[in-house]
């Protein structure tokens, strides 16, 4: 049996444990040095990234087999070294993937990310940044009040409003439905048929019944109309149901439209529910001045979410969510366990803010995105977005091939082409992306196949637009 001079004679010590104690105490340590170039080779290898993004393709997929055979097999007995391991990581691994930051990536909702808010996220891995407890994380957890804070305050919304950071919309989104429940007991929730779709799996997961779910259809310009929705809202209080909570979106997934905040608030407080927002996609316009005219209520919203990975420039993951009454977070999900009672009791205790105990700090990257750019240049590059998508609806205006769907809004346009079926556009999309230039969304409006840009990435230039445009009037006259 090995010596153990660290411990003193215990005879009775059994063997097993004096074999696990043998153990060095630094067998995952890597020396200073070691640690140093592994870092350097990371840092090179993401700068090298994203200097050459618009150089590479947009989206990658692989095939299962053939990635699982490169990146698989038994499980490792013995480790192998590092900086291979990093090498077929990057260019295996995280090659095959979309590039949501990339110049020309156009689908669904992109993700450019900014280099301070890499640099945050990293040093807040490497610091183990933990935001749950305040006795546990009482400095992570005073950036998420400040960058929350600052969102708020930068969006309008009401100064009223407590903000948490989660993993992303459909979190954040049923995080303030279970709030919303919590305080007006259980009801009829009401939605639109452009509702993001997270909201509609979330929904009976939480255990809304399926019969007290109202998803009404949207007018001509995509939006809930208020009329329908007090109608629909009167009918069930004359059947004997309770209309709890009404579903608005600033900024749709298909066309950037935003619904009639103002009059659904109005509608909301008349018959005493809840008014959610999920702004998860369009939040973020508020920022800048054109944003906010497109986004008048937002101060009318009870509870309001938006996602700083898309037009805020994080990498994934965060979402914010909002709750306007003070402390309701907190009465619908605080625990107050025996094993947790040495570090609760604090300022801000962000893990009584939502079904998250475990949290790390989301906050950082935020913070120091604003701390190093400022409103005033954020904001230009979300108006920038907002300009590129009308820029394409122009260009989309000048071609005879092509015709637009649904005009430029929040970064957002819909076009088809000229006598076009449903099959060609989804054509046309496939072999873009193929191409490797780009990447666009193919969606349906209303029964129609259409092709959709959104534009939020700021580094995406005329050039570009153009280019996408091009090719695909190009894809669909050869159907």
């Amino acid at each position: 049996m090995p010596d153990l001079p660290d411990l003193p004679d215990l005879p009775d010590l059994p063997d097993a444990t004096r074999l696990a104690l043998a153990i060095p105490a630094d067998i995952l340590a890597l020396d200073e040095s070691q640690m140093r170039r592994l870092g350097y080779e990371v840092v090179d290898r993401v700068i090298e990234h994203l200097t050459t993004i618009g150089q590479q393709r947009a989206l990658t997929t692989g095939d299962l087999d053939t990635l699982t055979a490169q990146l698989g097999g038994p499980i490792p007995q013995q480790g192998s070294p590092i900086s291979g391991n990093l090498t077929t990581l990057a260019d295996i691994a995280l090659a095959n993937q979309q590039h949501g930051e990339h110049p020309r990536y156009f689908a669904r909702v992109p993700g450019p990310s900014s280099y301070p808010a890499i640099l945050g996220e990293w040093l807040a891995t490497g610091m183990q940044s933990v935001a749950s407890s305040w006795g546990g994380g009482s400095g992570p957890s005073t950036l998420e009040t400040i960058v929350c804070a600052w969102l708020r305050d930068g969006m309008g919304l009401a100064p009223s409003c407590e903000g948490v950071l989660l993993s992303g919309g459909s979190m954040a989104n049923i995080t303030a439905v279970i709030t919303a429940r919590n305080f007006n007991g259980p009801g009829v929730i009401y939605l639109s048929d452009q509702t993001h779709s997270s909201i509609n799996r979330g929904l009976p997961a939480i255990g809304q019944p399926t019969e007290h779910i109202r998803i009404l259809a949207t007018d001509d310009t995509f939006r809930l109309n208020p009329l329908d929705l007090k109608t629909a809202i009167e009918t069930d209080i004359e059947n004997g149901l309770h209309p709890m909570l009404v579903i608005a979106t600033a900024g749709t997934t298909n066309t950037g439209t935003v619904d009639d905040l103002p009059a659904i608030g109005d509608i909301c407080e008349s018959f005493k529910m809840w008014l959610h927002v999920d702004g998860a996609y369009g939040g973020p316009a508020a920022l800048c001045e054109r944003g906010r005219s497109a986004l008048p209520g937002l101060d009318r919203a009870d509870s309001f979410v938006t996602d700083p990975h898309k037009w805020l420039f994080q990498p994934y993951d965060i979402a914010c969510l909002f709750v306007k009454t003070p402390g309701a977070l907190e009465q619908t999900f605080a625990m107050n366990p025996e094993y947790l009672k040495d570090v609760s009791g604090g300022a801000v205790e962000m893990q009584n803010r939502s079904l998250e105990l475990t949290r790390r700090s989301r906050a950082v990257k935020l913070w120091l995105t604003f701390r190093s750019y400022g409103l005033q240049t954020l904001a230009d590059a979300i108006n920038r977005g907002i300009g590129l998508a009308e820029y394409a609806q122009y260009l989309v205006e000048q071609d005879e091939r092509l015709e637009v769907i649904t005009p430029a809004a929040l970064g957002i346009v819909t076009f088809a082409g000229v006598n076009a079926n449903a099959a060609d556009h989804v054509r046309a999309a496939a072999e873009l992306t193929e191409d490797g230039y780009a990447v666009v969304s193919s969606t349906v409006l209303k029964g129609r196949t259409v092709l959709r840009l959104c534009t939020i990435n700021p580094s995406t230039s005329t050039d570009d637009i153009a280019g996408t445009l091009a090719r695909l009037a190009q894809f669909l006259s050869r159907g």
